[in-house]
């Protein structure tokens, strides 16, 4: 299963929104199995930008955790092709442009999903499903998934 996180993601897990929230977050990571698992390369630049102003981090300790998550998972560059499928979804389905390239990368990857919390949950497109795995339904089925694979 070949899975795609979107900022807010990696953001919880770096300590925003509490430490429920990061320990849920991290419970999530460590699911993960690391050849499965993407970052587009646009949540590593939100992330910083969040880590920098919302989190008041250091620049240089923002990049420091930005590189760590490089590091752990295969990052998905937003190439040209990225970015005209984003712009089409942003167009059809009005998603906005920063979004759709995450999810336009995550399909280009051949992701199955893409964890997000800010996203339409159980929105597809090109094969990818969007999933909040912070909702109850959802932290179910992602665990049977987990077991199952």
């Amino acid at each position: 299963m070949r899975v795609a996180l979107d900022t807010n993601i990696l953001a919880y897990a770096e300590g925003l929104n509490g430490a429920p929230m990061k320990t849920r977050a991290e419970d999530i990571c460590r699911r993960l199995l690391p050849e499965n698992t993407f970052l587009p390369v646009q949540t590593l630049g939100e992330l910083y930008q969040i880590l920098v102003r919302k989190a008041a981090r250091p620049p240089n300790r923002a990049r420091d955790a930005v590189l760590i998550w490089r590091n752990t998972y295969a990052v998905i560059e937003t190439s040209d092709a990225v970015l005209l499928a984003a712009m089409d979804l942003a167009t059809d389905h009005q998603v906005a442009i920063w979004d759709a390239v995450i999810l336009s990368a995550a399909a280009e990857a051949g992701c199955r999903y893409l964890f997000s919390e800010d996203m339409h949950d159980g929105f597809i497109w090109r094969g990818v499903t969007v999933v909040n795995p912070f909702s109850a339904f959802r932290k179910e089925l992602l665990k049977s998934q987990f077991e199952t694979e």
